[in-house]
């Protein structure tokens, strides 16, 4: 697939206007990008082997947990998930795979192109774009598939991640649906190959290209979304169109996207053929420090539970009542139930599930909770969804360190 030509970059002034970030006379220069717009001197150690982080502010964010500056990569504190179901713009984790993205684009002479097995090729500016078709908003949780990859034991590579590699908003945009029908599948079409602005630094370096198939794109939820939370994507989380995949792992959530390439076969770039797959059986694992014999793309997320209004190595005080707070979420089947444990899993009680923002979304949930006795205590929450799928009380384990489920301990001590 050929190299695209780069997006012309506005002046600095004019792209802070168009963009919004004109933040306090900061901007989102390549400069800022590697070291981070406002270093703060603030640093959090995360839960397992050399998980001592830097926190720092990035344009358009707050500071979040650094874990690589070429490509940027930012994780969400945990704390953020106790603010409510919907995570701020400014607090939304960010993951580039390669290092070259864009640091500025110009509204005005933005392109998204549409080829190959069409009948009709597109060149559609923004305002064209918009008038497409009717906007549609879903909330969708946006999860890296390495979310979690910090707690694996044995250790496996990749970001040693936290929890913090996800997050949910309410996206705004049009279905990629709209597009195919303006251009006119051909006959024999099987996919779409989707490619953003973002390229690598060396020709070695594969573009990240992902591919959907064509049935599940004409099924309509798939968006090409502008919006997030009622304002402007911000910059790097794929300013100013990003593909939405609601219950998909967030590899296939392509930012900065630019061009559109229908295939009449399977697409065989790198990053589907080779990276983001996982063993080929229910499970998607295998025996830890084995690895798969046979392997398929990653795509659904499984189902999680977090609490978040306790943290791992808190004090309770004995006998005042307090209300468990937390969120889960699938891949859109939709939640059952969540239930709690405050014995270690020995006893299991139904929380309460909160207002339903849409199945691909976090939900809350709350259970009240008195400690009677003083001591250690692991608290525990699992999600039950539509379909019987349910987390593994026991973690699984595959070599990239993807999809991790497992049921999550928060260990207290009463007193």
């Amino acid at each position: 697939m050929p190299r695209r030509p780069a997006v012309p970059a506005l002046a600095r002034r004019d792209f802070l206007k168009t963009s919004g970030l004109l933040l306090a006379g900061t901007a989102l220069t390549r400069s800022s990008l590697l070291r981070g717009a406002d270093a703060a001197d603030a640093r959090v150690t995360l839960p397992f082997a050399n998980g001592e982080r830097e926190l720092v502010a990035y344009p358009q964010k707050r500071p979040l947990i650094r874990l690589t500056s070429r490509p940027v990569q930012l994780e969400t504190p945990f704390s953020v998930f106790n603010e409510g179901t919907l995570t701020p713009n400014d607090a939304f984790f960010v993951r580039y795979h390669l290092s070259d993205h864009p640091t500025s684009i110009d509204p005005a002479t933005f392109r998204l192109r549409v080829r190959g097995k069409v009948n009709t090729p597109l060149s559609l500016s923004l305002d064209e774009l918009k008038r497409l078709a009717p906007p549609v908003d879903v909330v969708a949780v946006n999860q890296c598939s390495g979310n979690s990859r910090g707690f694996f034991n044995p250790r496996v590579n990749g970001g040693q991640l936290g929890h913090g590699a996800m997050g949910n908003a309410r996206w705004t945009g049009i279905p990629v649906r709209a597009l195919l029908e303006k251009a006119g599948l051909a006959a024999g079409a099987r996919q779409v190959a989707f490619n953003g602005l973002d390229k690598p630094l060396v020709e070695a370096t594969p573009d990240f290209i992902k591919a959907l198939d064509v049935d599940h794109l004409l099924e309509g939820e798939v968006l090409l979304a502008w919006a997030m939370n009622g304002e402007d994507i911000p910059v790097l989380n794929g300013y100013p169109l990003r593909l939405v995949v609601p219950g998909y792992f967030g590899t296939y959530w392509v930012k900065h996207v630019d061009d559109l390439e229908v295939l009449d076969s399977a697409y065989t770039g790198f990053w589907m053929a080779t990276a983001y797959r996982v063993a080929d059986n229910p499970s998607h694992s295998v025996e830890p420090g084995t690895a798969p014999k046979k392997t398929v793309p990653i795509t659904r997320f499984t189902i999680r539970s977090f609490i978040t209004s306790v943290a791992d190595g808190a004090t309770l005080p004995v006998g005042r009542a307090t209300v468990i707070r937390g969120i889960a979420f699938d891949s859109g089947h939709g939640l059952r139930e969540v239930t709690f444990s405050s014995d270690g899993g020995q006893t299991w009680r139904a929380a309460t599930l909160g207002a339903d923002g849409g199945r691909y979304g976090f939900r809350e949930w709350t259970i009240p909770f008195t400690p009677t006795t003083r001591g250690p205590v692991t608290l525990l929450a699992r999600a039950l969804n539509r379909i019987g799928e349910t987390q593994p009380l026991e973690p699984l384990w595959n070599p990239a360190g993807y999809a991790r489920n497992v049921v999550e301990p928060v260990r207290v001590t009463v007193a």
